[in-house]
């Protein structure tokens, strides 16, 4: 009968949820453990772990996407030691939204040329064309939470992307 335990405990393992490096982070982390309408957006990808990190939503209008003031939810952390900082954002119901993402190195509150960004769905950018469309950005959230990836992106020399690439 022992052995029958044993690879029934392994199997059970195996088919667990893995637990994540760290668990969600921000003040609207309840939403993500609660399963309410909610987006966990992953952030990898930093240049050094020094400064602040800044998650903005915005909601389905164009227009309002990256225009001053217009964002939905701004969640401002300190940039954790290592690995993804997962950062939980309620959203006021299900829909469509775009996410974007700051690295304040130097936790000054300005953007600056060793700052990092990137955006929901990871859209290419470059020195010219910093703020991508929000077509590029939107996704749709649903009754639950919906995870976003997003790789920051530096200036490196006349370019900009993601550190390593």
């Amino acid at each position: 009968m022992l052995r029958l335990r044993i690879p029934f405990a392994a199997a059970a393992l195996a088919f667990a949820p893995a637990a994540s490096a760290q668990a969600a982070l921000g003040p609207d982390a309840a939403a993500c453990q609660a399963n309410r309408p909610s987006v966990l957006v992953s952030v990898t990808g930093f240049k050094n772990r020094i400064g602040k990190l800044r998650v903005q939503l915005y909601g389905s209008n164009p227009a309002e996407f990256l225009a001053t003031g217009k964002w939905l939810r701004r969640i401002d952390l300190p940039v954790t030691r290592s690995g993804a900082m997962n950062v939980c954002v309620a959203v006021p119901k299900a829909g469509t939204y775009a996410i974007a993402v700051r690295h304040d190195a130097d936790a000054n509150g300005k953007s600056g040329w060793n700052d990092g960004g990137g955006f929901s769905n990871n859209p290419r950018i470059s020195l010219l064309d910093l703020k991508p469309s929000h077509r590029e950005v939107a996704f749709a959230v649903g009754s639950g939470v919906k995870t976003v990836n997003v790789v920051l992106n530096y200036r490196r020399g006349l370019s900009v992307g993601p550190i390593g690439r």
